[in-house]
């Protein structure tokens, strides 16, 4: 069965579990079991970044083979590379910044994104052109907690997963925080993991990364 995305499809992705897995693959035959290992530990949506040559490959066999998951493509940062996406069979597209060309060029693709954001007036860019889920990016080198905290109160309407630098010891600071809804990061497909193609695990890992909201501390 497809996982479902509600009426409002950012939010819904953002929604899906506490944690999107970051990542990043130099070999597209090892997308499937990863995927697989990802859902079964209960984080459904996994951001695929294009950072190797192998991500654009590895989107287009995880929508082919596991419908369950909800796959997107990050580092996104041309249109024709949202075109790409958009036909390998990207759910979501998730972007490091953005510009008015690659907004619309995301718009134009009919799928959920989140732009990327770092500074308060690119927030208030987006606010204005109807965009209210974000990527905090790179969220540690960004001001981390303090600066979404400090954002929350000016500007209640913008919701973030926050990127850069998350792992088991701080995401639950960044998860207590109203307006942030999820995080991405990398730590459930460590690539000593992947290269061994551990996929148990992988499993293990997204499991403790998905009760971490409720967990109320490090998650390991």
């Amino acid at each position: 069965m497809t996982s479902p995305l509600p009426s409002s499809p950012a939010a819904s992705v953002l929604d899906l579990a506490p944690v999107v897995p970051v990542v990043v693959l130099p070999d597209a035959s090892d997308a499937v079991p990863l995927a697989r290992a990802l859902v079964a530990g209960g984080l459904p949506a996994i951001e695929v970044t294009l950072r190797t040559p192998a991500g654009l490959d590895a989107i287009r066999e995880i929508a082919a083979a596991v419908p369950e998951a909800v796959v997107g493509a990050g580092t996104v940062i041309t249109p024709e590379q949202v075109a790409a996406c958009a036909a390998a069979g990207a759910r979501f597209l998730v972007s490091p910044g953005w510009t008015d060309v690659l907004l619309t060029a995301m718009r134009g693709s009919g799928l959920p994104f989140l732009p990327g954001v770092s500074t308060t007036s690119e927030v208030v860019g987006l606010l204005e052109r109807g965009v209210s889920e974000m990527k905090f990016f790179p969220a540690e080198a960004a001001g981390g907690t303090a600066y979404l905290k400090a954002l929350a109160s000016p500007l209640p309407q913008a919701r973030f997963c926050p990127t850069g630098g998350i792992g088991p010891d701080n995401a639950a600071e960044y998860l207590a925080l109203p307006n942030v809804a999820c995080v991405g990061g990398s730590w459930m497909v460590p690539a000593d993991a992947v290269a061994a193609r551990d996929w148990g695990r992988i499993e293990g890992l997204a499991r403790a990364a998905s009760y971490l909201r409720t967990a109320g501390g490090t998650c390991r």
